[in-house]
């Protein structure tokens, strides 16, 4: 939805996503400065059974409702997608998926007993009692960055960019489940 606006003028200087390709295309399209498209962070994805502190994947198997972003569009709903078919449980769970718009939606069918778990961002569920899904079951799930083309605020927007990646801002993203990441994207 974000990039719908920015792609309709919306007066923003920097626009961020959890899905790396959103920034890309903003960039490709000419709505945001190429040169300043960068990975600021890599999420996580977290599993939460509400009651189940350090639940593991396998019990998914038992339950009725697994809620999880749609990952036609989500990039944690896309590796919630894959954990679930690399660590074999696909197939046997894929009729009981709730699929979210975000994760942030996910995690309200969980947190309001309309689902009996949740795969969504690592940041959302930590604090709950929820188990860290190894990255090796899901491709990285990039979060990428860049400055509006339409930007009149070029010196402090790129210092933004910087701050997220550098010093503070990448203590308080790994503080809030996030981890940090290099380089720009080309």
């Amino acid at each position: 939805m974000l990039a719908r606006q920015v792609e309709n003028g919306a007066p923003f200087d920097v626009f961020l996503s959890a899905n790396r390709g959103y920034v890309e295309g903003l960039a490709s399209s000419g709505h945001i400065r190429p040169d300043s498209v960068v990975i600021y962070a890599t999420g996580r994805l977290g599993l939460w059974i509400p009651g189940k502190a350090g639940a593991g994947l396998e019990e998914l198997a038992g339950l009725k409702r697994i809620a999880m972003a749609n990952p036609k569009h989500a990039p944690y709903g896309a590796a919630a997608q894959q954990a679930l078919q690399r660590s074999g449980l696909w197939d046997r769970v894929k009729d009981r998926i709730v699929f979210g718009e975000n994760v942030r939606q996910a995690l309200q069918f969980a947190d309001s007993g309309n689902a009996d778990a949740v795969l969504t961002s690592w940041s959302l569920t930590r604090g709950k009692g929820a188990t860290l899904i190894p990255d090796s079951l899901h491709d990285p799930i990039e979060q990428a960055g860049g400055i509006l083309r339409s930007s009149r605020q070029l010196a402090a927007a790129s210092q933004f960019l910087d701050f997220l990646r550098h010093g503070g801002g990448l203590e308080i993203l790994k503080r809030h489940g996030l981890e940090p990441a290099t380089g720009r994207t080309k």
